[in-house]
């Protein structure tokens, strides 16, 4: 038998026997629970005997009422006696409920609901209906298995989420460890690419060719330095998000189609944040291809900087598809994605890289069918 095997063979053995523990508890309370309902109903019995006794006592008779008296004394649980249905005798109900009669006869209801009521026949040929309701540890050990169930299914929602949370962290670790990984393997054929460009520098190549493959192997470099980061926490430096944000926007827009109509708008004066440059421009490069899915591959984009008091705004505008509103949080959900190829992991990363690492808030702005979308990722400003 395989270890996995194994593991799965303990876990169905640990949830069967604790369903068995469980119901022996159950079972066992209900045991008890009877146990105490026909012992007061015993009681009950004596103390109908008791009031019959001294109801029939012969008042000029040599009679010793004292044992009957006290067991009548000594019930403390609510009692109410009838005669045709009409209300002869209480015991142990508080005052508020006798004032109001129409309390009295929901209170008399319920104790009905309780218990079979104890006839007691009279001497004068009367007889009594005896109604009685459950005693204060009676009502405590019928809610002792609801509680019961409900403090082992708090247990086991907790058993549950730290049993998801400890595989959640194993995965995150693996996948850390993979992405580091992958930015080590990058590295080596980089350098022979960087090494390539300075063959070609010194051969006179074309000087545009050269500078587009030069950008393409610092985008390589930026990637690498991406992975290398993921499980670890990123260095901020102070930077101008105006200018970060720009220059990843201008290297997008200059390898997307030309049927992409491409906008950017800022304030003229630099705005300086807390930035980690490579995670922000990850940010940037998921927001617009994101909206370019979105679009098709045809459409128009706009990314527009907003300076306000405390915050300075991203706001990315298609005219994609749109987002329907109740999707408007699941779509930073990690593997959600309305594409038939990707994991769904482009806008929770964004989620992540703005919020846990940058302190910043990223939402749907807005969105309507067929329309487009609008996207605003929020930092605070120096």
């Amino acid at each position: 038998m395989h270890f996995s095997e194994k593991r799965i063979t303990s876990r169905w053995f640990i949830i069967i026997a604790s369903f068995v523990i469980v119901s022996l508890i159950l079972w066992n309370t209900y045991s008890f629970f009877q146990i105490f309902k026909d012992q007061e109903r015993v009681k009950m019995q004596n103390w109908a005997l008791a009031q019959k006794k001294i109801n029939n006592a012969d008042p000029n008779a040599d009679v010793d009422i004292e044992l009957p008296f006290q067991i009548i004394q000594e019930a403390t649980i609510p009692i109410i006696v009838t005669e045709k249905n009409s209300i002869i005798n209480t015991k142990n109900i508080d005052d508020d409920i006798l004032k109001d009669k129409a309390r009295l006869a929901a209170f008399l209801q319920k104790l009905k609901n309780q218990n079979e009521p104890i006839v007691m026949q009279i001497s004068n040929g009367k007889t009594h209906n005896l109604y009685y309701g459950d005693s204060s540890l009676l009502t405590k050990l019928k809610y002792y298995p609801v509680a019961l169930l409900l403090i082992i299914f708090l247990f086991g929602a907790m058993v549950y989420n730290f049993y998801k949370s400890t595989k959640m962290a194993t995965q995150n670790k693996l996948w850390a460890g993979m992405a580091k990984e992958t930015a080590h393997q990058i590295g080596t054929p980089l350098s022979s690419l960087i090494g390539w460009l300075e063959i070609m520098k010194a051969d006179n190549v074309d000087e545009t060719t050269v500078s587009e493959i030069e950008k393409d192997i610092n985008r390589l470099q930026t990637i690498t330095d991406r992975f290398s980061k993921i499980g670890s926490e990123p260095l901020l430096e102070v930077k101008d998000i105006i200018q970060e944000t720009e220059e990843s926007f201008n290297y997008l827009k200059s390898r997307f189609s030309k049927q992409v109509e491409f906008t950017f708008k800022a304030p003229e004066k630099p705005i300086m944040i807390s930035l980690n440059t490579a995670l922000h421009s990850w940010t940037v490069e998921n927001l617009v291809k994101n909206a370019i899915d979105a679009m098709r591959g045809r459409g128009k984009l706009s990314v527009v900087i907003e300076n306000e008091n405390h915050l300075v705004k991203i706001i990315v505008t298609d005219t994609g598809k749109g987002i329907p509103k109740n999707q408007f949080k699941r779509v930073f959900e990690p593997g959600f994605t309305t594409k038939k190829r990707g994991w769904g992991l482009g806008l929770s990363l964004t989620k992540r890289i703005v919020e846990e690492y940058h302190k910043g808030k990223i939402k749907v702005l807005h969105s309507e069918i067929g329309t487009g979308t609008t996207i605003q990722v929020s930092f605070r400003k120096l």
